[in-house]
Order: structure tokens, then sequence, then C-alpha cells
């Protein structure tokens, strides 16, 4: 790779991490804030901002110098998701899985060998992972090394999946090597019922409790899944229930009703 390209994949990553600092926890922004999250020079995080203000993606509050995100940032790329993506269902789904189970709700998509990380709502409690921020957007695992990863894979033709899989242990180190007839079993099994419970890994020592989301392009699959430490306080069955009806509601456009989403709300 040569230095220009190197530089503008850091530029293009740290466009991105930008954006997605902001969350319910974080709605605005100054440039420290930025510097500290992701150990970034202040020099050239100031000139970002700006660059970013510039093209409409953020705005700039002049009082306190702070940034918050414009809607022409929320939209981009909006108009060519699918349905549940573009009229906001799925951002509706995430708060209402969020507010009903209090756990950390994160979009799985999958991306060449690997699941990513697409969204991530932290939960009540923080998660224990080797990333030094936890759980965030954008990071990768392999596929075959989390449940959500085999349930993605799922998705795929057998021939295509047997590829994915051939390659995977192929590249994989001795030790992370797997049956392959034992892994084509499991993805299937994932096939079979469209959700999964196991390993979310991506550093972490959590499950995760995942499910397919519904009319999504062949070959660019979602999920959305509820990421836990084990615990004997978490019943996986109830999970299950709980995302199987939430995403019921979520395909058919229906919005849950105001005193429910109140009762969750005081339940979380």
């Amino acid at each position: 790779m040569s230095a220009t390209e190197s530089n503008k994949a850091k530029i293009a990553r740290r466009v991105v991490e930008v954006l997605e600092f902001f969350d319910e926890d974080h709605p605005h922004a100054t440039v420290m804030d930025i510097v500290r999250r992701y150990n970034r020079p202040q020099s050239s995080t100031s000139e970002l901002l700006s660059s970013l203000v510039g093209l409409g993606l953020l705005y700039k509050d002049p009082a306190t110098r702070s940034f918050t995100p414009t809607p022409r940032a929320a939209l981009l790329g909006c108009s060519v998701q699918s349905g549940v993506v573009r009229d906001g269902r799925l951002a509706g789904l995430i708060d209402s899985l969020s507010a009903q189970t209090g756990l950390g709700v994160a979009v799985f998509g999958m991306v060449g060998t690997t699941a990513q990380i697409f969204n991530w709502r932290p939960g009540k409690y923080q998660l224990r992972t080797s990333q030094t921020e936890g759980l965030s957007g954008g990071q990768h695992e392999v596929l075959t090394e989390t449940a959500v990863g085999q349930l993605l894979l799922s998705t795929l033709p057998q021939q295509r999946r047997d590829g994915f899989l051939r390659r995977i242990n192929a590249e994989a180190p001795a030790e992370r090597k797997f049956a392959f007839a034992e892994m084509v079993a499991s993805i299937q099994n994932a096939a079979d019922h469209g959700i999964v419970t196991g390993v979310a890994g991506f550093g972490s020592i959590a499950d995760v409790t995942a499910m397919l989301l519904p009319d999504q392009p062949l070959g660019r699959p979602l999920a959305i899944g509820l990421v836990y430490e084990p615990t004997e306080m978490i019943n996986a069955d109830v999970l299950r229930a709980t995302m199987r009806d939430a995403i019921a509601r979520c395909a058919e456009g229906n919005s849950p009703p105001v005193a429910w989403v109140e009762s969750l709300v005081e339940a979380a």
C-alpha cells in the first residue's frame, strides 16, 4: 500500500469514527471529546470536524464550539436500503429491545468472511471485552467464530456457503481451525430456526441471542442481537420470544402501543 492510499484509508476511518461517536449518551462532541476517545492529534481532528461542517454532515454550535450530526448524515444512503432501514423501523426496533431488556443491542452484517457490527447500542451493564473501548460499530469477527456469524452464513446458498467455510479454514491458524462437518451442521441448525444463542465474539466473553431481519437483499443479510454476559438471570428462551415478537411487529410496520413502551421503560 502506498503512503497516499494509506492516508486515504486513515481519513475514511476517522470520518466514520466521528459519525459513530454520537449516540444517546453523546449527542454533542467537542474536538477534545474526539481526540480523547480515539487518541487522535488535536490539529488534524479540528480540521476534519471543520471539513464535515462544510460538507453539511455536522452542525457546529458557535457558543459551545460543540458538534452534532445533521439530517444529511442520517440520510446518506438511506434511499437505497431495505424498507426496514429506510423508513426507520430498524431504529425503532433497536429502541424497543433496548428499553425492554436493558441489554446491549447490536445490528450485524456480513463483510467478506467476517461479521461486522453495523450499529451498537450499549446496555445498562458494561461488558467485559479485550477491546479498549468495549464493543462498538465497525468491529469485525470471523463468521465461524460467533453465533451471529453462523446465522448470517446460513442465508447463503449451500455452494457459496461451503466455499466461505473452506476459505476461512484455509486462512485460519491451526488453533482456530474447525471440523468442517460440525460447522456445516451448526450453520444448518441456524438456517432451520432463523435465530441463534451462543458466543458473541468480538473480543468479549459475552453471549448473543440474534435473529435475522426479514426482506433483506440476497447476499446482504442483517441480524439483530441482544448481547449479554453469561448469567443465570438471563433466560435465553424469554429473549428469543421477545425478539420474535419485536421483529414481527417491526416487519408489519407496527409500533408498540404507548402504554406498552412505557411499561418496558419502567421494567428496564
